[in-house]
């Protein structure tokens, strides 16, 4: 008997067992229930783990689950202890609450995506000038080919044709390419000394370039030819002009020199940086020669002034474009390391520049001389201002020009030209808009890089004059006034070409500056530098600006 209750209490147990998994079978049963219910009304409740229950429940859980779900999105994931309202399927439309008039219903509207700026942009820019240029190099090698075969043909066949185009060969030739191969050594040597010495060679330009112009136009009125007498008047006229701007500018040599110097550090970590423009200068000289033999075939052909001119408003482009693609391949180097630290293949800059970017130096080529020939006349114009009403309009109308000139088109383009592909308006717009972001127009405006850079060439030239025009008056005085305005010509566009590199880097260190203010590789040159501007501590004459008043 007493081994017969323990197993009456494992009946029993047993009993109590199978009892309380009916029990929990029906308050799943309810409670599945309660979820499909849910469910049919868009509400989604579950705090219920799935691995309770048989794996058959669990599977037909699922397969209800499934069912009920809309169709366009069937897979969902229900969190325990989460509400998600869920999308009802289109056969069972909801009731959608209408928000009272006190509490509009706020509609949220996309936040808009940034364009993803790009190193490494493979479009074209500025096709259209791209093709006009190509267009153009074509039929000047074109041209330049069909003179020489016309000089080549005069000598051959003899009569007055031969002996002129004798004594140009004689008495003209010889003298241009001395001036090349001068005009060459000058540029070198202008940028060797800018980038050893740019503290010194500041003052030197400015002051030097007054005085071999100004000798050089001496030494033409000396000949006693009206010819020369012309041109030399010209060279005085400008001496004059240089050397009142030397005064000017005096002020601000101090911080171009010290622009100089921080912008030329980075130049030392690229040994190969000048070779752009060792072959931009072999390149521009070897056109120059074949140049020089198109005009003594010109001579031999209708209407040479006109080919004359042609072909020298053809090599003032071409010599440009030359000069651009060494800044564009210098500024996109420069630029890099300061935007992103890299250092980039000067090589690949160079191909780039050649390729994908040239349609912008073309562009450039033609638009920026002109804008900064628009800066001297608004500057001359404003400074001559006065009570002449006459004077007074044509001032401010060639500074209502000068306004929508600088922002859409202005040198400092070329940086972001190099560094984000763009093309040249869009890059002036934007690089003007950093400028004003960082409240550096006055900066900018006072800068006299271009003006030493240019007035380089012009030095270089006046040199070429004074070395080719003393020899060409003593062997055929007749050819002097127009050899010293060729090799005065040829002489500033190796100079220009050669201190392409110098500029190139002083404009990377504005622009860049403007775009990253907080880089580790800036010092503190420019915020000191506004803020003496701004507390009246630096006086600046910036380009003139349109007065408010004056305004629309």
């Amino acid at each position: 008997m007493g081994a017969a209750e323990p197993v009456e209490e494992r009946e029993n147990d047993g009993e109590e067992r199978v009892e309380e998994e009916e029990g929990k079978e029906k308050r799943e049963d309810e409670e599945e229930h309660k979820k499909d219910k849910d469910l049919e009304k868009g509400e989604v409740g579950v705090e219920e783990r799935v691995g309770k229950g048989s794996p058959e429940r669990q599977r037909d859980f699922h397969v209800s689950m499934l069912q009920r779900l809309n169709p366009s999105n069937p897979l969902r994931v229900a969190i325990p202890g989460m509400n998600r309202a869920s999308t009802p399927s289109p056969a069972q439309p909801r009731s959608i609450s209408t928000p009272s008039p006190a509490q509009p219903r706020s509609i949220s509207t996309p936040t808009p995506q940034q364009a993803v700026v790009t190193l490494n942009s493979t479009a074209y820019t500025n096709r259209i000038s791209l093709f006009l240029f190509l267009l153009h190099a074509v039929l000047a090698v074109g041209l330049v080919c069909f003179l020489i075969f016309k000089g080549i043909q005069g000598l051959i066949e003899g009569g007055p044709a031969e002996r002129k185009e004798m004594k140009v060969l004689k008495y003209f030739l010889p003298q241009v390419e001395v001036a090349s191969l001068l005009g060459i050594t000058l540029a070198f040597s202008w940028q060797k000394a800018v980038r050893t010495w740019p503290q010194f060679m500041v003052h030197f330009i400015l002051w030097c370039t007054f005085l071999m112009s100004l000798s050089a136009g001496i030494l033409l009125i000396c000949f006693q030819m009206p010819a020369t007498d012309g041109v030399g008047v010209c060279f005085i006229a400008f001496s004059i002009g240089n050397g009142l701007y030397a005064c000017w500018v005096t002020q601000r040599t101090k911080f171009c020199s010290k622009i100089f110097i921080k912008s030329l550090d980075p130049v030392s970590k690229f040994p190969d940086l000048n070779h752009p423009t060792y072959w931009m200068l072999g390149v521009g000289f070897l056109w120059m020669s074949l140049w020089v033999l198109a005009i003594i075939g010109a001579l031999n052909f209708y209407c040479p002034p006109l080919i004359i001119i042609a072909l020298g408003l053809s090599l003032a482009w071409t010599a440009e474009v030359m000069r651009n693609v060494a800044n564009l391949t210098v500024s996109r180097v420069i630029a890099l390391y300061y935007l992103r630290g890299m250092q980039c293949s000067t090589k690949f800059c160079f191909q780039r520049a050649l390729s994908r970017n040239l349609g912008s130096a073309c562009l450039g080529s033609l638009f920026v001389p002109s804008i900064e020939a628009m800066r001297i006349v608004a500057r001359g114009l404003n400074l001559l201002e006065g009570e002449d009403e006459f004077m007074f309009s044509c001032a401010h109308c060639c500074l209502h020009v000068m306004e929508s000139i600088f922002e859409y088109g202005n040198g400092w383009a070329y940086v972001l030209i190099a560094a984000y592909g763009k093309g040249f308006v869009q890059a002036s717009q934007d690089t003007w808009e950093l400028f004003k972001k960082r409240k550096m127009q006055a900066i900018v405006d006072s800068d006299i890089t271009s003006a030493i850079c240019f007035l380089t060439g012009v030095c270089s030239g006046s040199i070429c004059v004074i070395v080719v025009a003393a020899w060409t008056f003593t062997v055929y005085p007749g050819f002097t006034a127009t050899i010293s305005l060729l090799v005065f010509f040829i002489g500033y566009l190796m100079a220009r070409i050669a201190m392409a590199l110098p500029h190139a880097c002083v404009s990377c260190y504005y622009v860049c500056y403007a775009e990253n203010p907080n880089n580790r590789l800036f010092d503190q040159t420019i915020p000191d530098r506004l803020h003496m501007i701004e507390t009246g501590r630096d006086v600046v004459v910036p380009t003139p600006r349109v007065p408010r008043r004056f305004t629309p």
